[in-house]
């Protein structure tokens, strides 16, 4: 399928989970889309690359191995989408690779997920956390942050002091969220 006649389909992806699941087992049936499929989600300044990033979600959901040969275009490129409803999958995709890469249980993302990507990931969530994202994407970046800070030390005194800040101003649900990872920072400081 060329990158016209994938762009033609994602038309008639909605918010629905059935077509989204439907769209995203055509590209999980056939791995070779992916390439085309990301190029789509990078097409930053078009609406529909947020169908594109939908897709991109639920298949690194299902299969996160599938996307492992494309880290390096996706590290580098993550930065670039800033169109809302598609910051969101891009962020939580960053969230399962850093689940993936610090579980304990050995898996293939931790032979694929280099120290460049780790850094790549930890520079668009600290940007995704000092700009006006919204609160799912601060969630899945507060996330990500806080797991990476297990390796990068200095990641946790930064992530504590953007939370601190950003407390009184923020939503319930980033207060909620914030509040917990504080107190487990916190501890981990004492």
């Amino acid at each position: 399928m060329t990158f016209e006649q994938l762009y033609s389909e994602l038309n008639y992806v909605n918010h629905s989970r059935e077509k989204r699941n439907y769209y995203a087992n055509i590209v999980l049936g056939n791995l070779k889309l992916l390439p085309t499929l990301l190029d789509v989600v990078f097409t930053v300044d078009d609406k529909i690359s947020a169908r594109a990033a939908w897709l991109f979600e639920f298949v690194a959901r299902e299969r996160l191995d599938a996307i492992l040969p494309y880290l390096d275009n996706y590290t580098e490129k993550m930065h670039t989408v800033h169109i809302d409803s598609a910051v969101r999958p891009v962020a939580k995709v960053a969230e399962y690779l850093i689940e993936a890469f610090y579980h304990k249980k050995e898996n293939c993302t931790q032979k694929k997920l280099t120290k460049k990507h780790r850094e790549k990931i930890t520079e668009t969530c600290f940007d995704w956390m000092i700009s006006d994202q919204k609160v799912a994407v601060k969630a899945y970046s507060m996330r990500s942050l806080f797991l990476l800070g297990s390796e990068f030390d200095w990641i946790h005194d930064e992530l504590y002091l953007i939370l601190e800040r950003d407390y009184a101003s923020q939503s319930a649900a980033f207060k909620a969220r914030a509040r917990e990872l504080m107190k487990r920072l916190k501890k981990g400081r004492i």
